[in-house]
């Protein structure tokens, strides 16, 4: 699981365009949106291809969606559950 949490951190970073972020110092518990990293609605629709993209996950209910994006954690869990 410590594996697929620094994975995600990593796609994190690279494919939401993080520049001033290292996914080193990526709280795994932190939240995703508001405090955390503070993410916002566009990067949530960069979160669903992430996870298609990477995983082959296909993300269609939207209350799956914001209880996986809560944190990473949370999100290598669905990920870790959902994997193609």
């Amino acid at each position: 699981m410590n594996e697929l949490v620094a994975e995600l951190k990593q796609h994190i970073v690279t494919d939401l365009g993080l520049e001033d972020v290292d996914a080193k110092e990526i709280e795994t518990e932190a939240p995703l949106f508001e405090e955390g990293l503070a993410l916002d609605s566009i990067d949530a629709v960069e979160l669903v291809v992430l996870l298609e993209r990477h995983y082959g996950i296909r993300l269609t209910d939207m209350q799956a969606a914001r209880e996986a994006f809560a944190s990473v954690r949370t999100l290598a869990e669905f990920v870790q559950t959902n994997r193609a």
